[in-house]
């Protein structure tokens, strides 16, 4: 075979896809049914080819939405142009493989395990020789499995590995060109764990401030203690919400470039980091009480259970998202061991209320934008704006109620010598409130509000007069 003829075999997974089908198409069924992962365990026992099988049988993986490496995309394109053949060869199923090269359409032939044979490694290389001949074609791939190929082909083109693999695979056969990773592990994880959502459990804060023992230093203690671990569970969850959410992500139109949608990041590497930052937390949650651990616990499984299944619960998804923050002031209050406070937990409700329903608003604006009717995932409609609208901005407006009266309460006195000094944090939370709804629907507003308020300038001079006026009803 002339050399400019020997056919050019891809591996799919890490290579031409940034991205694992297995993991995607796991992913996919625990998303619609978290029973399914004691089904993969038992169609393991039978093999992976087996297990990718019955996986590829039931998932729904949208081809056109995975990430593609684009370089390599585009080489493979030039190439086709040609007379030589391209082979997609994959350990993915048979049938995901299929639809990747539908979609690339840049593919002459296309292999893959098929329940039986896992193609991978040195069962892969003996297909290929078997077909073409030994060295008789060339192979691109991403990992050390791969060696086994390079070992038996005639050229090898390394895509998305460091150096290392690329000096093995030159001492087995012709190195033809490498695609170097692009990857920036630190910041890219530091993205996917959002520790800026860290802000949020700052408000197990609250109650060391509202029951003026700031200057605790044991209560000080067990508020950081309890801040540290709702941080890391947080992230846990953070990551398992994005491992679930890749195909509603990769729609959206600034959450496709979040790490695993966008294959920045390794979906097994999120799936291995996810349970050990949960199981850290609950660690430090031991450090406080018994009774923090079933608070922590109670979050988690609430996280769970949105999820799995709250989030496309229209309404009751805004209403979880309210009591995940709520759920931060309980921590708080039991890990310095106070009373509940009725009044700020019934604020808490209500504003954050009104901040979740800003974020689906501002979301359904951006759909309406891009010319879609339906929220993915979701079941909001943007005939649903509104509604939300109004709902949102009604609820922001009950929390300054409750507020006006914890004020005109006898609990005020107890804590504060001047509470009608307080008065004046109404206004200022009524004139934030409006600012917040009429931001968003002048599309200004940042996909999380949470982030908007922490970010600009007039959220953060509001919340200074509101500091400002606390410390002198004090």
């Amino acid at each position: 075979m002339p050399a400019q003829d020997a056919p050019l075999c891809i591996d799919l997974d890490g290579t031409l896809i940034r991205s694992d089908l297995l993991a995607e198409s796991a992913l996919g069924l625990l998303a619609r049914n978290p029973l399914y992962l004691f089904l993969f365990g038992l169609w393991l026992l039978r093999g992976r080819a087996y297990l990718k099988r019955r996986v590829a049988e039931r998932a729904d993986v949208d081809a056109a939405l995975l990430p593609y490496d684009t370089r390599l995309l585009e080489w493979l394109r030039v190439e086709a142009t040609g007379r030589r053949p391209i082979v997609l060869c994959t350990a993915s199923d048979q049938k995901l493989a299929e639809a990747v090269a539908a979609h690339a359409g840049c593919f002459t032939t296309v292999l893959g395990s098929d329940g039986i044979r896992n193609l991978k490694g040195a069962r892969k290389a003996e297909v290929l020789c078997e077909l073409y001949g030994e060295r008789g074609f060339d192979y691109a791939g991403d990992s050390r499995a791969d060696l086994a190929v390079w070992k038996r082909a005639r050229r090898a083109i390394v895509v998305n590995a460091g150096p290392g693999l690329a000096q093995k695979a030159q001492r087995l056969c012709e190195l033809e060109r490498t695609f170097p990773v692009e990857r920036r592990p630190l910041r890219t994880w530091m993205k996917a764990l959002r520790l800026y959502q860290w802000l949020k459990n700052l408000l197990v804060f609250l109650p060391l401030l509202a029951a003026h023992r700031l200057l605790d230093r044991t209560a000080l203690a067990e508020s950081l203690l309890a801040f540290v671990a709702f941080g890391l569970c947080a992230s846990g969850t953070y990551l398992l919400n994005d491992l679930l959410d890749l195909n509603a992500d990769r729609r959206h139109p600034r959450k496709r470039n979040r790490p695993f949608a966008s294959g920045e990041l390794s979906l097994f590497q999120g799936m291995a980091v996810m349970p050990l930052m949960i199981a850290v937390a609950f660690v430090l949650a031991l450090g406080l009480s018994e009774r923090f651990v079933l608070v922590l616990f109670g979050y988690l499984f609430l996280t769970l259970a949105y999820s799995f299944r709250l989030k496309r619960v229209v309404m009751l998804d805004v209403v979880v998202l309210a009591a995940l923050y709520t759920v931060r002031i309980v921590a708080g209050t039991v890990a310095i061991h106070v009373s509940y406070s009725f009044w700020l937990l019934a604020f808490s409700m209500f504003i954050f209320l009104s901040l979740a329903m800003l974020k689906r608003y501002t979301e359904l604006l951006s759909l309406m934008d891009s010319g879609e009717r339906m929220a993915g995932g979701r079941g909001y409609a943007v005939d649903d704006l509104p509604l939300i609208q109004s709902l949102g901005a009604a609820s922001g407006y009950i929390s300054v109620l409750v507020l006006a009266l914890y004020i005109n309460s006898t609990a005020s006195e107890v804590l504060y010598r001047r509470p009608h000094v307080l008065w004046l944090v109404c206004p200022l939370m009524l004139y934030w409130v409006s600012r917040a709804w009429v931001v968003a629907h002048r599309r200004q507003m940042h996909d999380d509000p949470i982030v908007f308020a922490v970010s600009d300038r007039v959220s953060l001079a509001s919340l200074a007069l509101v500091v400002l006026v606390v410390v002198g009803a004090v």
